[in-house]
């Protein structure tokens, strides 16, 4: 790892009277893989809301390849790099797998002004689609309309959609979320899998999960950084034990 991709400066955010995050300071370094816990409400999703560019900090900075994206929008924030996945997939739920992904590859590569013409006429489109058919463990659902595909493979086309825009900044918002035990594995080890070279915050409530894929853990708690640091760090933390691990401070 090397320097920050991806930082927050005195990031703050009120709606009306309403503090829902209060002065955050974050980090993430290239190719990091980063976990971001806290119990319900503190502010997790509305913090990678302002990274992302849905919501706009009432303060602070937003900073990306040490670039101010703190007024860009969304999709401008994509095209530099920033990629994320929701609690609740985000699909052409009409499409086939492989149109999705044909869809996310096209707009990356400037296909996608092209997409009045037959889709075979770029090759390159649909070869890139299909390698990630074949990480994802799709290919037997590529010509499955997405609402016919149950919700832990629907999860594995978001992550994949997400990868097919190739981003330096990788944000999953709960990706095991509504997934079968069955299934969850394969979510998992994707994760496992990805790049080296892309930096990657994860929100998630299961520790076993967050404790087997992060090398660096930040709590929020009300919407504040309560504490960072490495995994063994945050596990024998009283503070955190007490107010989201579960475990009454003693003494």
């Amino acid at each position: 790892m090397t320097g920050p991709v991806l930082e927050a400066k005195g990031v703050c955010k009120n709606f009306g009277a309403l503090e829902v995050s209060r002065n955050i300071d974050f980090r993430l370094a290239a190719g990091e893989r980063h976990a971001l816990i806290g119990p319900n409400g503190a502010g997790k999703t509305t913090f990678v809301n302002l990274m992302t560019g849905a919501l706009t900090p009432s303060r602070g900075q937003v900073i990306l390849h040490g670039e101010d994206i703190t007024a860009l929008a969304q999709a401008q924030r994509v095209k530099r790099g920033i990629v994320r996945t929701f609690q609740i997939t985000a699909l052409f739920r009409g499409l086939t797998v492989l149109e999705n992904l044909y869809v996310a590859v096209a707009e990356r590569t400037g296909a996608a002004t092209g997409l009045w013409r037959p889709a075979g006429y770029r090759r390159d489109v649909i070869d890139q689609s299909l390698r990630l058919l074949e990480i994802f463990q799709l290919q037997d659902d590529a010509h499955k309309p997405i609402r016919e595909l149950p919700y832990g493979r629907q999860r594995l086309v978001e992550i994949a959609l997400a990868l097919a825009l190739e981003p330096s900044v990788l944000l999953l918002d709960e990706p095991a979320a509504g997934v079968p035990s069955a299934e969850s594995h394969i979510i998992l080890d994707v994760i496992d899998g990805l790049p080296a070279d892309i930096a990657v915050l994860i929100i998630e409530h299961d520790m076993d999960v967050v404790f087997r894929f992060a090398e660096r853990i930040t709590v929020l708690v009300s919407g504040a950084i309560l504490v960072q640091g490495s995994p063994d760090e945050i596990a024998n933390n009283a503070e955190v034990r007490a107010v989201y691990l579960g475990e009454a401070a003693h003494g």
